[in-house]
């Protein structure tokens, strides 16, 4: 006897023990401490108080429990320690939805009592109980479902079968699903949810026994934040209930959202048993929010309770995004600052049937059950008891519950009621696989065979099965597939807010097909244009977006790109870098070409310098015709007429190369323009060298005793020219040869366009060149100052004097231009230099002459020039 007191006294404790564990739960699944599932015998019976009376029961050969939140409310009571606790009791009104889902159950049970394929010759009961969503009820109908319906503890392994389930559906809300789980794993009884959707349950280690029909919030939170980004929201506000339902589906909801780019600016829990209080607070953060959308991830107990405390004082317009759990309820579609309302539902279905099940209620239907006789005393006001509320007149028979308009009888809109119809389905074909098998083509079951709950959750991991054309089986997780219509709250022509499909999402296709809208919706305010809520509103291209200090990354400033820089896209992070060749747009948001510029011949600049090119060219021409018409006059003859000619011919092709540096560079242009220039400036100047040693050989020769034109005959004159042009020419060879002139694109003197100009190759041989022409220039300017006072009456030293001063003069200031000029206007100033100096030759030795030939023909003799003033 000690030893059974013992026995007794270890079982009592492990069944007070796992008691007390459910109970510490709190609500909050993040306190769940995991446990082994036990074999021992001591587990297989379970404490018992007083049996709870059930809402809904019959007998059968096999009974399948059932748990529904018909009420939403706990009466609560303060214990005083002096009297025997009551067992806890739902009150509150009674919530008519659920109660269509726990008739869906009973319809589901009929069905497969009166099947022929499925479990034919089997009775199945049903005990079903209300656990008005909170945890001490649950656990309470857990441990009674556990244990059957006797009062009393038995002891050994004789434990009573009597109302023992093989299975249960329910519950209405996640966390009194956990709390019942953690019950039924001992026991290996298996749980069908057709509402829990805590992501936290589809861990097997923590309730091994626990499937759904319903997917997991896993899932949700995904299709909300498409939902969300598709939309291009990307500021929002969240709300949840304070449960395992609304903290675990928004924290999924939240790390979906962070992958999608989508900021926050609140995120507030409530319970609807909260304080007024705290339930203003929620509401009043709302009210102050800039965020015109709100997600709300939350039972619809908890959003009635919200809306109504919103509803006394009504918000800015705000698009409320919907969770399952609320946003197909119909008690909710009346609040008017809701309409336009987007969610997620289960998918819409259809159960034939079951609209007449529901209706088929008489007022002795009703009056059988608690349940029912509530039901229906709430619907039609009236009281099927005499002795019942005086205030209310008696049920005379004349209620139509056909003509009757609430969720009850709503059937058009099927979601969560399929849920639970496939559940009771699911849990009918694995107790059929497990007694039944096909002989002769028929189906035999044995309905007098033990059947343990551990062998109906072995057959619930592998139905697979359709209903009605809904598919039903579970993965590992004791998860099925998930699929979620999305729906619009859209007022129909009488006025009244009806659900609208407009969009699916289906996570068994691939990824990027799985979210998709194809219907018309109406947003907030009844209004057709999507509402905008950002943070910041979204920066164009040409700018870059630029974290504003402390806030989330959703706000930012808009900051336009930097020069040289763009951004292509919106809301682009960064501004990048053109193509050397290229350059921003004005709007900084393309990269184009850089113009290219050279000092082309269509410019004006071009056209005024190739005129005085071609000009100067024209001039020189006239000059030598004009000389070559009078060379036997003595102002020809004076001064050596072959140096002349040849002068005026390598000014006609300084005039000429000019024409060389206007136009595109190319390998030779670039080549060509500066030899050709140092050749004939060269020649020109070995022309003008020679005409003033021959003035100042010719005056020496006048001296008693010289023979100075002996030494500085034509001969020597032409050896003089060549000689001093050769050395050019051997200059300009090394130079080619050793580093030419190429074309290259001058990208960094202007940061916007491309200029194209020759580029030295060698800048020692370029300065050579310049450096020999000018030593040149002054030898020749020296020569020509000593020779200016001979007493010559036609003394050519004065003009080339001046001449040379002139050159002298324009290549000096042509130097610091040369270096400063930018672009197309370095060309430009090296043109200039060529024409003034050319022209300085020709005007300045030629001009005079010319002159006296045609207007002063008396002075064109050698009298007059032999005359000595």
């Amino acid at each position: 006897m000690e030893i059974w007191a013992a026995f007794n006294s270890l079982r009592l404790a492990v069944c007070l023990l796992e008691l007390m564990s459910v109970f510490s739960l709190g609500g909050s699944a993040d306190r769940l401490t995991q446990r082994t599932e036990s074999t021992d015998p001591l587990t297989q019976c379970t404490l018992q108080g007083t049996p709870r009376a059930s809402a809904f029961s019959k007998d059968g050969d096999f009974v399948i429990g059932g748990i529904f939140s018909i009420h939403f409310q706990l009466y609560t009571v303060i214990y005083n320690y002096t009297t025997k606790p009551e067992p806890p009791r739902c009150t509150g009104s009674l919530n008519s939805r659920v109660l269509r889902f726990s008739r869906a159950m009973i319809f589901a049970i009929e069905e497969i009592n009166n099947s022929s394929q499925l479990l034919p010759g089997v009775r199945l009961g049903y005990q079903i109980y209300d656990s008005c969503i909170a945890v001490p009820v649950a656990a309470h109908v857990a441990f009674q479902l556990s244990n059957g319906q006797d009062p009393v503890f038995h002891q050994g392994e004789n434990c009573s079968q009597s109302g023992v389930v093989v299975a249960a559906v329910g519950d209405s809300g996640s966390t009194p699903s956990i709390s019942i789980s953690r019950i039924f794993r001992s026991f290996s009884i298996p749980l069908v949810s057709p509402f829990a959707t805590c992501a936290c349950l589809s861990d097997k280690q923590q309730h091994p026994t626990f499937f759904r029909t319903i997917p997991s919030d896993q899932y949700q939170a995904d299709a909300l934040a498409k939902l969300v980004k598709h939309f291009g929201w990307t500021w929002i506000g969240a709300v949840r209930s304070d449960s395992d339902y609304g903290n675990y589906g928004m924290a999924s909801f939240l790390d979906a959202a962070l992958r999608e780019g989508i900021c926050v600016e609140y995120s507030e829990a409530f319970y609807r048993t909260d304080p007024p209080s705290k339930i203003q607070k929620v509401a009043d953060v709302i009210r102050r929010s800039t965020a015109v959308v709100i997600v709300a991830f939350a039972a619809s107990g908890d959003m009635k309770v919200l809306l109504e405390e919103l509803a006394r004082d009504p918000p800015p317009p705000r698009q409320w995004i919907g969770s399952e759990g609320w946003v197909t309820d119909p008690h909710l579609m009346s609040v008017g600052f809701c309409a336009g309302a987007i969610g997620v539902a289960i998918q819409r279905s259809v159960i034939p049937g079951l609209r007449d099940f529901l209706l088929d209620l008489s007022p002795s239907d009703a009056a059988a059950s608690s349940v029912l006789t509530e039901f229906w005393e709430e619907a039609f006001n009236c009281s099927l008891t005499e002795s019942a509320d005086l205030n209310k007149r008696v049920c005379d028979g004349t209620e139509d519950i056909r003509r009757l308009e609430n969720p009850y009888t709503e059937t058009s809109q099927l979601r969560a009621t399929n849920m639970v119809y496939k559940a009771v389905y699911a849990i009918g074909h694995a107790i059929h696989n497990a007694l039944c098998e096909e002989r002769n083509e028929t189906i035999q079951c044995d309905k007098h065979t033990s059947l343990q709950p551990k062998q109906v959750f072995t057959e619930l991991k592998k139905v697979n099965f359709s209903r009605n054309g809904y598919h039903v089986s579970f993965d590992d997780n004791g998860d099925p597939v998930a699929f979620y219509e999305l729906v619009n709250w859209q007022s129909n022509e009488n006025g009244v807010i009806e659900l609208v499909s407009v969009g699916y999402y289906d996570a068994s296709l691939p990824t990027g097909e799985q979210f998709r809208m194809n219907g018309n919706l109406i947003w907030l305010d009844g209004g057709t244009q999507v509402p905008v809520s950002v943070c910041s509103e979204s920066c164009p291209p040409g700018t870059r977006k630029v974290l504003q200090k402390g806030k989330p990354i959703c706000c930012y400033d808009c900051i336009p790109c930097p020069e040289g820089e763009i951004s292509n896209m919106t809301d682009s992070p960064d501004c990048f870098l053109c193509h050397d060749e290229f350059w921003p747009n004005p709007e900084k948001e393309a990269c184009h070409p850089k113009p290219v510029e050279f000092l082309s011949f269509d410019e004006v600049l071009s056209i005024i310098l190739t005129a005085f090119s071609v000009g100067g060219a024209v001039l020189t021409v006239i000059t030598a015709v004009i000389f070559f018409h009078h060379r036997t006059t003595p102002i020809v003859r004076a001064n050596n007429s072959e140096l002349s000619f040849l002068l005026l011919f390598s000014l006609t092709l300084c005039f000429l190369c000019s024409l060389t540096f206007i136009g595109a560079p190319s390998e030779w242009s670039c080549m060509l323009r500066h030899t050709a220039f140092g050749i004939t400036f060269v020649l020109c100047i070995s022309c003008v060298l020679g005409k003033t040693i021959v003035v100042l050989m010719a005056f020496k020769a006048t001296l008693p005793g010289s023979n100075a034109m002996k030494w500085f005959g034509p001969v020597q004159q032409r050896m003089t020219v060549v000689s001093v042009t050769f050395i050019q020419v051997i200059i300009c060879i090394i130079w080619l040869v050793v580093s030419p002139p190429f074309p290259v694109k001058n990208l960094t003197t202007y940061k916007e366009k491309i200029i194209l100009e020759c580029a030295l190759g060698s800048a020692v041989g370029f300065w050579a060149v310049l450096g020999y022409i000018g030593l040149l220039a002054v030898f020749c300017f020296v020569l020509a100052v000593l020779a200016r006072k001979l007493p010559d009456n036609f003394n050519e030293a004065k003009m080339i004097t001046f001449s040379m001063l002139i050159f002298c003069a324009v290549w000096i200031t042509f130097i610091p231009a040369y270096v400063s000029s930018p672009g197309k206007f370095t060309v430009a100033v090296e043109i200039f230099a060529i024409l003034a100096s050319s022209f300085g030759l020709i005007l300045c030795i030629f001009a005079p002459k010319c002159f006296i030939i045609l207007f002063q023909p008396e002075k064109n003799t050698k009298k007059f020039l032999m005359n000595k003033n």
